[in-house]
């Protein structure tokens, strides 16, 4: 029954589905739709790399060149086309501590290095382990994901010049009011609306530059006074220029930055990692954990040697862009030059863009993203499995998304061996070649969790002098089971009695005999390999 209604939640809970259409040969016009994606990328990372800059202490175009350096490395060596990567909050709330500490040099530093240990993660197949988060923590994941999102911008509803960014959106910051909360309120929703009904009209145009053009368009041809991306920086700059980190090359210096750089790699890794799951939940496609660990990794490298902070895959942008209709590398190596384009040339023409436009387009990204239909199943599904959605879901909104995925792990795993560990039982019966024997067949994985319970199975008192304990349908996993085994075994011996194990699997045989408890060379049952008697009293072996 639990089985039937795990596959009923997996069937009718899906991840946001954005229509994708099956990879393109490269037409003209697959060409232009790439570019156009691309496009609509490049203005989103506008506002986001320099909210970020802020977050971590450091001048907006250090977060305007990590966009860049990430974005296009990844683009080309990523392990999933669509994918966009960039400077993350996540990664800049870490950031923040050791820029205030040390200085802007040693986070250079310590983003090198955090790309040399993705790299080795990489090359070491450490990302395969992303299978081991389950769908609800995936769930709860995406849908804290959207609710961040969401409170990103926030800020953007604030007076320009008096936010304090906390990674949120909800930093400190007077709130806008009258006419220009209720302009950009306005602008914001039409932007949303154009969104809506564009792919209805025509799909010549992605939907959200549509959006961003026309409200553009609108509050430039008449003077509206409304907050722009200029009023949070200027993104006027030169390209990025190759500098070693000034800092010294000790041990001293490596005492600061490695535990930095051992927690930024791990959050951009499972950020992307997770990022390249979703994606590839939504495409049907998989693999590529290992190569998108060393792009990650190397793109890391490159920036801490040109001046960026650093970053990872970015799941706000990578749904605007298969949005736009994005299928290939193309798209993501369009954005990170359309982004050096606007730092280069068109830094005045970008500041002029009407931050209502771009917070419609992540309020669409919002809306896409959650998870809508998890929350109709949250009744019908095992109830830890709806703990763990809500629980990384709020420590996602509360904390980050890496500890979220790994508080969701952790609960997951400890319910599932909390599980197994109710399973184990006995059924008892009279041998049928041993006469007066008593055989537990024990049915469950004997563990440690189990394994207190395995030994409360056994009436050693009233049992007769021979017992036969059957592992057919049981599995010895680890040393506690061992130890269990050991206990039962030495109950049974000082009350003079015999005790007789059987059907012991290969591997088992191979976990029993590794630690040197049992050793038997035995081939008499071709189906488990080892069917052995223990005697307690003599200590002697004897195949069955």
């Amino acid at each position: 029954m639990k089985k039937a209604l795990l596959a009923r939640f997996a069937n009718r809970v899906e991840l946001p589905d954005l229509s994708l259409m099956p990879d393109e040969k490269l037409t003209p016009s697959r060409w232009r739709i790439e570019l156009l994606a691309g496009l609509t990328v490049a203005l989103a990372l506008v506002p986001e790399a320099v909210a970020f800059a802020f977050v971590a202490g450091v001048h907006p175009l250090v977060g305007l060149y990590a966009a860049f350096l990430v974005g296009l490395v990844t683009a080309l060596i990523g392990g999933r086309p669509g994918m966009i990567s960039g400077a993350t909050g996540a990664l800049a709330v870490v950031m923040v501590a050791l820029v205030a500490q040390h200085g802007v040099e040693y986070l250079f530093a310590t983003v090198v290095l955090m790309g040399i240990l993705q790299v080795i993660a990489g090359a070491l197949q450490w990302g395969k382990f992303i299978r081991l988060v389950p769908h609800p923590v995936m769930l709860g994941f995406v849908n804290g994901l959207a609710i961040v999102i969401f409170l990103a911008q926030l800020g953007q509803f604030k007076v320009p010049g008096t936010m304090e960014n906390t990674g949120h959106g909800m930093g400190g910051g007077e709130w806008l009011s009258g006419m220009p909360l209720y302009l950009m309120l306005g602008l914001t929703a039409l932007t949303m609306a154009i969104i809506w009904v564009m792919p209805k009209v025509s799909k010549v145009v992605p939907a959200p530059l549509a959006g961003i053009f026309v409200v553009a368009a609108l509050v430039i041809g008449f003077g509206l006074d409304v907050p722009r991306v200029g009023d949070l920086a200027s993104i006027q700059g030169g390209l990025p220029p190759f500098h070693i980190p000034a800092v010294p090359l000790n041990l001293e210096t490596l005492e600061i930055i490695l535990p930095y750089a051992v927690i930024l790699a791990a959050i951009g890794l499972i950020e992307s990692l997770l990022t390249l799951n979703l994606v590839g939940e939504i495409t049907g496609k998989r693999g590529g954990a290992s190569q998108e660990c060393i792009a990650q990794g190397a793109s890391n490298i490159l920036t801490g040697f040109f001046g960026g902070m650093g970053g990872c895959a970015m799941i706000g942008q990578s749904m605007i862009n298969v949005k736009s209709g994005a299928r290939t590398r193309i798209a993501g190596i369009a954005a990170a030059l359309f982004l050096l384009t606007f730092i280069l040339f068109a830094a005045p023409l970008i500041e002029l863009i009407p931050l209502a436009a771009l917070v419609g387009v992540m309020f669409m990204v919002v809306i896409g993203t959650f998870a809508w239909n998890s929350l109709k199943i949250l009744t019908k599904v095992p109830a830890m499995d709806a703990f763990v959605i809500l629980l990384v879901t709020v420590v996602t909104v509360m904390e980050d998304l890496a500890v979220a995925v790994v508080v969701g792990v952790i609960v997951s795993a400890l319910a599932y061996a909390w599980n197994n560990a109710r399973r184990i039982h006995a059924k008892t019966r009279e041998s049928h070649t041993d006469l007066g024997a008593k055989v537990y067949e024990i049915q469950g994985p004997l563990f440690f969790g189990s394994s207190d319970g395995f030994m409360e199975l056994f009436d050693v008192e009233n049992d007769p002098d021979v017992v036969i304990v059957d592992f057919n349908e049981s599995r010895v996993v680890d040393q506690s089971a061992l130890q269990a085994i050991e206990a039962v075994a030495g109950k049974y011996q000082d009350a003079g009695k015999q005790i007789k194990l059987r059907h012991l699997s290969r591997d088992c045989h191979k976990l029993l005999t590794k630690a040197g408890h049992l050793m038997v060379d035995s081939d008499d049952d071709p189906d488990y390999e080892l069917a052995v008697d223990y005697n307690v009293r003599t200590g002697i072996l004897g195949g069955h």
